[in-house]
């Protein structure tokens, strides 16, 4: 990964010097491009002086023309050595006057020619015309070999192109060297954090890294914290779950061990052993409560509040929820003659289904299992304050005021507090609460009488 980055830095950073060189070279190129044509413009200006320059025929018809150089003519062919040439050629194509080798093609009209043409490994800029002179019509051709841009074609790589390169080579070296130290924090920031142990989710320390990368070092100690808080979760729950096991099983134990001592030790005439009704029924009483330990340990799990953040909520009716809900307590509460009863309305809300059907659960089992006999425990639902709420109210022995903090705390009970429990019913539906953004309200009941336990949910 650093790597990729580091590449990219020096692709980003170097690719302008390319591009500036690359402007360069073609400004240059434009320079020269005028340059050529103001040449042009010069040579086409001193072909008529070339022209004049024929002042008569020679002595013999087969002599070539007497010619006198206009003085700017002159100039420019001294001016050039090796680099300029003329010619005067007749209409049919033989040079009068001149280099042989600019005879060439001859105009056949009036307008001028421009022509790049190579000769001794010179390339020429060639303008050619027919003027008329004092000898009749003759071409006359004017050669330059200092053409700007035959100059830069051959100068770029000296001058454009060698320079640039080794800028751009001198500055990669320079970028790489400070793209390089820049890097280093972030180097010792991978460095530390492959060098942690597993176990190791302590904060990173913010200040030690760039400012550039605190973002990055605060994100990751989110997610150590995030993690490390589930993991303590998943660690109290399992050291929990293994103390509160122990009592019913090694209960169990004893039952199973005294029976299968006594099995030993006595029978029947006819060879059977009989158990008494109490022994079974404390035997039912362990199995059951261990069964419900186990099933309350595992819906506590489920419903921790970190762990379900990311799941999506749903539309939920909870009116059919509390209805599905006294269904499955009916029979427990006839059982002990408790009224109970609905007070709901058509009620929408967003939540989780089932983990509200598990904190309706735990509510009522509670309310049921400690009203007295004749009690009675209502289940609401409906809106307060224009938001969606559960409630369960009952007529019991309710819960000292100084106690309703801790009855919410994993394993705790009320001192003398009768009938079996685990104290885990309240634990889980306040752990329901949070992931559903809310708290559990623990109040007194009507008329300051038993308890009443409420939900406020999101809108």
């Amino acid at each position: 990964m650093l790597s990729a980055l580091r590449w990219r830095l020096l692709v980003m950073l170097i690719s302008p010097l390319l591009l500036l060189a690359l402007l360069n070279a073609w400004f240059d190129y434009r320079s020269a491009d005028n340059i050529a044509a103001q040449q042009d413009q010069r040579l086409l200006a001193l072909l008529p002086l070339l022209a004049d320059s024929v002042i008569g025929d020679g002595a013999q018809s087969s002599d070539p023309p007497l010619l006198l150089m206009v003085p700017v003519v002159e100039e420019f062919l001294k001016d050039r050595p090796g680099f300029a040439a003329y010619a005067v050629i007749d209409p049919d194509g033989k040079v009068l006057h001149g280099e042989p080798w600019l005879a060439g093609l001859v105009p056949t009209t009036r307008e001028p020619e421009f022509h790049s043409e190579e000769n001794l490994g010179v390339t020429w800029r060639i303008v050619r015309q027919r003027q008329q002179t004092v000898i009749g019509e003759v071409v006359v051709a004017l050669a330059d070999g200092s053409d700007p841009r035959q100059q830069w074609a051959r100068s770029i790589l000296l001058k454009v192109l060698l320079p640039n390169l080794v800028l751009i080579a001198l500055a990669a070296s320079a970028v790489g060297w400070a793209v390089e130290r820049a890097l280093r924090p972030l180097l010792a920031l991978k460095e530390a954090v492959e060098r942690r142990s597993p176990r190791d989710l302590s904060a990173i320390d913010e200040h030690a890294s760039p400012e550039e990368v605190r973002p990055l070092v605060a994100s990751l100690n989110r997610l150590f914290g995030t993690v490390n808080a589930q993991a303590e979760s998943q660690r109290r729950f399992v050291a929990d779950a293994a103390h509160q096991l122990r009592t019913p099983l090694a209960g169990l134990q004893s039952q199973v061990e005294a029976w299968a001592q006594a099995a030993g030790n006595a029978g029947s005439a006819d060879g059977t052993i009989r158990l008494t009704i109490a022994e079974v029924g404390r035997l039912r009483g362990a199995t059951r409560r261990t069964s419900q330990l186990a099933n309350q340990l595992l819906a506590l799990s489920r419903a921790d509040a970190r762990a379900m953040q990311a799941q999506p909520v749903q539309r939920i009716d909870l009116k059919d929820l509390c209805e599905a809900l006294l269904q499955e307590h009916l029979d427990a509460a006839t059982a002990k003659r408790i009224d109970l009863g609905l007070d709901v309305q058509a009620t929408p809300a967003m939540g989780h289904e089932w983990l509200l059907r598990e904190l309706l659960a735990n509510l009522v089992d509670n309310a049921v299992k400690y009203t007295p006999e004749g009690g009675t425990v209502t289940i609401r639902c409906g809106l307060r304050s224009g938001q969606p709420f559960l409630e369960v109210e009952d007529d019991g022995p309710g819960v000292a005021p100084q106690e309703r903090a801790r009855v919410l705390e994993r394993f705790y009970r009320v001192q003398g507090t009768q009938g079996e429990g685990n104290g885990l019913g309240l634990a889980i539906a306040d752990e329901i609460a949070r992931v559903h953004h809310s708290q559990l309200e623990v109040r007194s009941g009507a008329l300051g009488r038993g308890l009443k336990v409420s939900l406020l949910l999101p809108g």
